[in-house]
């Protein structure tokens, strides 16, 4: 089992400043969908219940994915949900740079 809440934060270590994110978790035996949404120009306090909403625990080993989303920085870059035959992760996205031969 894993806590959502620490699993971001660590991802977010060292990282731009968040500029929004959607997570959502699927529960398949209760057959439930749960949302977590940080919108643009959002607060501390915004900020603060949007992480205090992540805090639970899943189980984050094989089997199905249970928590997927994105989390976007200011910065351009962004977190995306990774997974894996069940296995799964935060995964840092940035745009690659614009090769010479595009120039």
């Amino acid at each position: 089992m894993k806590n959502a809440k620490d699993e971001l934060l660590m991802s977010l270590k060292n990282r731009s400043l968040v500029k929004c994110a959607y997570i959502w978790t699927e529960d398949l035996e209760a057959n439930r969908l749960s949302t977590h949404t940080l919108k643009l120009g959002h607060s501390e306090e915004e900020l603060s219940r949007f992480l205090t909403s992540l805090d639970f625990t899943y189980d984050h080993g094989y089997g199905f994915q249970s928590l997927f989303g994105y989390v976007w920085f200011e910065d351009g870059t962004w977190l995306s949900r990774g997974e894996y035959d069940g296995s799964e992760w935060w995964q840092y996205n940035a745009c690659p740079d614009i090769p010479e031969e595009c120039r």
